[in-house]
């Protein structure tokens, strides 16, 4: 039994609480104890770095191929995203309201982890066809 639930018995016991209210106390510690059960994980995994490919067998006026390999630390997207705490706010909204007028509504302030976690996630398997299949972009993060 749990310490929690010999409170509430020992309550009802002593004639400090009565029983419909052990009860609410009871089942109030159940749904507690379902929500951590029941609450999923973090499903984002920790990556290291983000990673743009771009391989275009055809690169035009060339007759070798153009090939590209970024790999950028996702420390340091982490640590460029916290600098938007400190761009004053009267630039923060020109920036915003040029990005609204282009149909991206963003709040540079409120920008977490999580956010950055689920942006890197979804860039995660990203593949772009250029040049009419010719060539490849491939973003990922490992």
């Amino acid at each position: 039994m749990s310490e929690n639930r010999k409170r509430i018995l020992d309550m009802l016991e002593a004639g400090k609480i009565n029983t419909e209210e052990a009860m609410k106390l009871l089942a109030a510690l159940d749904d507690v104890k379902k929500e951590s059960v029941t609450s999923k994980p973090s499903t984002f995994k920790k990556y290291k770095f983000l990673r743009v490919m771009v391989n275009n067998p055809h690169k035009v006026g060339s007759d070798k191929p153009e090939k590209v390999n970024i790999r950028v630390p996702v420390a340091l997207i982490r640590a460029g995203m916290k600098f938007t705490s400190l761009i004053p706010d009267d630039a923060a909204c020109h920036v915003e309201g040029a990005l609204r007028e282009k149909g991206i509504n963003l709040n540079l302030k409120n920008i977490k982890d999580e956010d950055i976690d689920e942006l890197i996630d979804a860039l995660r398997e990203v593949e772009v066809d250029m040049d009419g299949g010719q060539g490849k972009v491939r973003i990922y993060a490992e």
